[in-house]
C-alpha cells in the first residue's frame, strides 16, 4: 500500500493532487481544516471541495487537523509510516495583507507548519518525495527593480534585459528587498525545505509558482487573483483593481499542470530543489486584460473600480522561467493556455452559480 499525505487537501492544488494521485492508485489522506474560511470568510472556505472529495475519491481519507498540531501529525504519520511515498505540502496562509492582521497566525502557518510536517516525515517516512507549495514572493520586491516599460495594457520588462524571453530564473536574488510578512514566512519554510534536502539528504523540493489557478479554487478578494475576479463578473459583484494601473502582470498556471509537474519530480527525485513555475511567457496576462477576457466571456461589462494603492510587495510583473524545471524533466509540458484556462474557470463557476439558484 502506498500512501500520499496531502496537505490543504481541500484547496485548489491539495485537491487537485488528492484528484491525481488516486487516479495514480495511491491512497491519499488529506490534512484540511478549512483554515481558508478563517482567513476569508465564507468566500475562501474549501468545504464545498472536501465534500466532492469525500463523495467521489474512495481512495480519499480526510482528516481534519492543523498543521501546526505536532500530536495530531505525529498519530497520523506514525500510523502510515514507511508506506507514506509522497507528502505534498499546500496548505497556507496565502495573501500578503490578512499576514498584517495576524503574523503569529501567518509565521506559525506558513513556517512552523512546515518545519513540523518536515520532521514528521524525516522521523516516520525519511525515504517520502517531500514537495513544497512555495510562492514567487519569496523574492520579495526585487522584481520590480528590473527595467519595466508601460505598454498601453500592461507593464513589460525591456526587451535588452535577459528576463525579457523567457522570465525571471531561479537565480534571482531572495535577499535585501521587502516581501511583506507573508512572503517572509513563506521564505522561511523555503529554505527549511531545502536545507531538510541538504542537510539530511532528503527528497525535497520548493515550487515557486506565480499565480496559481483553476476551476476549484475558492478565490476572495485577498488571495486568488483569477478565480475571484471570475466570480465577481458571474455573480454581479464590484471588483476592485490595486495599484500599477491594473497593468500588473502574472502568469498563471493550471492547478492540473502544477500537479502533473509534481508527479514527474516524485518519480525522479532530488534533495534541496528548487524550481520556478508558472504559466511562463506562454501564460499570462494583465488585469486589464484578465477584466477584458472576462468581459468577453460574460457577454457585458463588468463592474470594477481603481484604487491607486498597491499591495506592500506586489510585484509590477512576474513570468516565471520554467526552462530549469523542463531541463530536468523534458517528458513535462504545460497543456492549458491563459484562454483555455479563463474559459475552464468560467464554466465552472456559472455552472455552480446555475446550480446554486436551482434554474
Amino acid at each position: 500500500m502506498a500512501v500520499a499525505i496531502v496537505t490543504g487537501s481541500a484547496g485548489l492544488i491539495g485537491s487537485e493532487a488528492v484528484l491525481f494521485l488516486a487516479d495514480k492508485g495511491l491512497d491519499v489522506v488529506g490534512i484540511d481544516n478549512d483554515m481558508r474560511r478563517y482567513f476569508f470568510g465564507d468566500d475562501g472556505s474549501t468545504l464545498w471541495r472536501r465534500a466532492m472529495l469525500q463523495r467521489t475519491v474512495h481512495r480519499y481519507q480526510h482528516v481534519d487537523a492543523d498543521i501546526r498540531d505536532e500530536s495530531a501529525l505525529t498519530q497520523i504519520f506514525s500510523h502510515y509510516g514507511a508506506a507514506i511515498t509522497i507528502v505534498l505540502h499546500t496548505a497556507a496562509q496565502p495573501s500578503h495583507d490578512w499576514a498584517i492582521r495576524e503574523p503569529l497566525t501567518d509565521f506559525a502557518t506558513n513556517a512552523t507548519g512546515t518545519l513540523v510536517l518536515l520532521e514528521m516525515t524525516r522521523r516516520h517516512c525519511p525515504d517520502a518525495t517531500f514537495i513544497f507549495t512555495s510562492t514567487n514572493k519569496v523574492y520579495g520586491d526585487t522584481p520590480n527593480r528590473l527595467p519595466l516599460v508601460e505598454r498601453e495594457r500592461r507593464w513589460s520588462v525591456d526587451a535588452v534585459h535577459p528576463y525579457a524571453e523567457y522570465g525571471i530564473d531561479e537565480s534571482m536574488t531572495i535577499d535585501a528587498s521587502m516581501h511583506s510578512l507573508f512572503g517572509v514566512s513563506k521564505a522561511s519554510a523555503d529554505l527549511l525545505v531545502q536545507e531538510y534536502g541538504q542537510y539530511f539528504g532528503m527528497k525535497t523540493a520548493c515550487f515557486r509558482g506565480g499565480c496559481l489557478t483553476g476551476p476549484g479554487h475558492s478565490g476572495a478578494q485577498l488571495h486568488g487573483f483569477l478565480s475571484y475576479l471570475v466570480k465577481c463578473a458571474v455573480i454581479d459583484r464590484p471588483y476592485t483593481v490595486f495599484g500599477y494601473k491594473g497593468k500588473q502582470v502574472r502568469d498563471n498556471i493550471h492547478s492540473h499542470d502544477l500537479v502533473t509537474a509534481f508527479w514527474h519530480f516524485a518519480q525522479a527525485p532530488r534533495s534541496g530543489a528548487v524550481y520556478n513555475i508558472g504559466g511562463g511567457p506562454a501564460s499570462n496576462c494583465s488585469v486589464l486584460e484578465a477584466i477584458t477576457a472576462v468581459e468577453r466571456l460574460i457577454g457585458r461589462p463588468m463592474r470594477w473600480s481603481y484604487d491607486h494603492r498597491h499591495r506592500a510587495g506586489d510585484h509590477i510583473w512576474w513570468i516565471s522561467d520554467i526552462r530549469k524545471f523542463r531541463e530536468h524533466y523534458p517528458a513535462w509540458n504545460l497543456m492549458y493556455s491563459f484562454d483555455r484556462l479563463i474559459e475552464e474557470i468560467y464554466g465552472d463557476m456559472h455552472d455552480r452559480q446555475v446550480q446554486s439558484k436551482g434554474i
